[in-house]
């Protein structure tokens, strides 16, 4: 005895059986066309040329200038003993010395704030007078 039902279209199809209707197991594989490709490689491309294209245009802003600076510098010496702290406030005593300390590290290109006797530095030009 074999029982009976009915699938999707409405035809009958035994149960039990071991055939696979691909109308019970739909489908899952993703297809794209050629005319998907070209427009899913749009969306990648074209945000990758938009930051290359802004990238090249900001890239040059910070050039250097071909002739000589004319800005002169004070220069100080450190003497032995002496710390940034002390030098700061000698420079600029009405100054917060962290803004003035800041300030000398930025110019100087310094790595931190230690610095050693006989070493030269350059004094920024609001503290110089």
């Amino acid at each position: 005895m074999t029982t009976t039902a009915l699938n999707y279209a409405g035809a009958p199809r035994r149960l039990g059986s071991t055939r696979l209707d691909s109308t019970r197991l739909g489908s899952t594989r993703l297809r794209i066309t050629r005319r998907g490709r070209a427009v899913l490689a749009a969306l990648i491309i074209v945000p990758l040329i938009a930051m290359a294209l802004a990238f090249a245009l900001n890239g040059g802003a910070a050039t250097a200038s071909a002739g000589p600076s004319t800005t002169d510098f004070q220069y100080v010496t450190v003497e032995p003993g002496q710390s940034l702290w002390q030098l700061a406030e000698s420079i600029a005593p009405g100054a917060d010395p962290r803004d003035v300390i800041s300030d000398l590290v930025r110019l100087n290109g310094l790595q931190d704030s230690v610095v050693h006797p006989g070493e030269r530095l350059a004094i920024p030009a609001a503290y110089a007078g």
